[in-house]
């Protein structure tokens, strides 16, 4: 079971929703690629609002993850895409339906 997560709830500016949309799908896949990652969401959070939950085995996958190209393709289009700086909530998990 995960015992550890990621929320980074993104705004992004106004008129760039569809294009936050798709750089977060290129997220997916990239995700697939790391073996700490558990798994990764790119949510819908209404009102052109989106965010990422990602889930961790162990901090070191955790850190990898916030270490790699996801987190630095993020950071990069930061200023384009989204209003507001990225703010990165660490969870820990405690009960999973599963």
């Amino acid at each position: 079971m995960p015992t550890l997560a990621l929320y980074v709830p993104l705004k992004p500016k106004p008129g760039k929703e569809a294009e936050l949309k798709e750089f977060l799908k290129q997220g997916a896949q990239m995700a697939a690629q790391e073996p700490g990652t558990v798994t990764w969401y790119a949510i819908d959070e209404g009102e052109g609002r989106c965010a990422i939950f990602d889930t961790f085995n162990d901090e070191a996958g955790r850190d990898a993850h916030l270490n790699g190209p996801i987190a630095k393709a993020l950071m990069a289009k930061a200023d384009e895409l989204l209003d507001g700086p990225v703010q990165i909530h660490k969870l820990g998990i405690f009960a999973v339906k599963g």
